[in-house]
């Protein structure tokens, strides 16, 4: 006797067509909208128009990843929001350095 297991995927897609609103950004990194405010005030996610509301506010699939990476240095780390900007921050400089240094050798070579 074969015994069969059904798994089921919910899926939703994040861009310009479909952004996320500030709650489902909470829900997606298991956090509250007050998370989602510190991460907008830590400029860890940007939000199109500062002076809206959180109700108003609408997230892409960068800043969706940019929020889970910050739950998970808090969760793997114990650091507080305002350390996890500035490791974001270091990251995103490093990807942008080594990103100048391959074209440089590009174009020299």
């Amino acid at each position: 006797m074969s015994s069969h297991t059904v798994i089921t995927v919910t899926a939703t897609v994040v861009g310009d067509v479909y952004p996320l609103a500030a709650g489902e950004l909470a829900h997606a990194c298991g956090a509250e909208i007050d998370w989602v405010v510190q991460l907008v005030e830590l400029g860890i996610v940007g939000v199109p128009e500062p002076g809206a509301s959180p109700d108003d506010w609408r997230f892409q699939s960068a800043d969706l990843q940019s929020a889970l990476e910050a739950r998970r240095l808090e969760r793997d780390f114990g650091v507080g929001l305002d350390a996890a900007a500035l490791i974001l921050a270091l990251q995103n400089e490093v990807r942008r350095l080594k990103a100048v240094l391959q074209a440089e050798g590009v174009r020299r070579s």
